[in-house]
């Protein structure tokens, strides 16, 4: 899969004034990265690859932790005054908002994440992180410090030959409507605190 950087703008946010860059796919998917200064030098930059979540990010659903794990990213680069955040559209694992709909359906009957995607007939992660991996280095991203609890993440970067020097430890609140969600992804899917 090829992608390509097709334009880029000021988006000012609560936490700084980061530079939003759109990414079209010759799949026609279109993803974007949000910079905050040089993130193009042999420093290792604090990173975050995020895959879109509607519920979580823009509906503030209380089911996931994708929502405030964006928001503290946002928050985490800010604060350094240097990162770069991938905003990926691969909705539910990879499934699509729909099938992601149904999963919903499937955990309200008592599945876990894991065996909704499975009843569906889904792998339980289909994410892909090649474009991610093409993105950082269009974007001249040397070396990156990863905010993530998600060591397949690492795994697949580094296949697709990202530097990742660092995994950061990132951890947001929980609450009752995501403790089993987050259960389930150290269980099943072996993401560390």
């Amino acid at each position: 899969m090829t992608i390509k950087l097709v334009t880029a703008t000021v988006l000012p946010t609560p936490f700084a004034e980061f530079r939003l860059h759109g990414f079209l796919a010759d799949n026609g998917k279109e993803h974007v990265a949000l910079t905050l200064g040089d993130v193009s030098t042999d420093s290792p930059v604090l990173a975050r690859v995020h895959s879109e979540c509607l519920t979580g990010d823009a509906l503030f659903s209380l089911r996931c932790d994708c929502g405030p794990q964006l928001e503290a990213a946002m928050q985490k680069i800010a604060a350094e005054g240097r990162g770069i955040i991938l905003y990926l559209r691969q909705e539910g694992r990879g499934i699509g908002l729909i099938n992601k709909i149904r999963a919903y359906a499937e955990q309200d009957k008592g599945l876990d994440t894991v065996e909704a995607n499975e009843i569906l007939g889904f792998l339980p992660d289909l994410r892909e992180y090649d474009v991610a991996a093409e993105m950082f280095k269009q974007l001249g991203v040397q070396q990156i410090r990863l905010l993530t609890n998600n060591p397949r993440k690492v795994t697949k970067l580094t296949d697709a030959g990202i530097n990742v020097v660092e995994r950061v430890q990132h951890r947001v609140k929980t609450s009752s409507y995501n403790q089993r969600y987050l259960a389930t992804k150290a269980d099943k899917l072996g993401h560390l605190p």
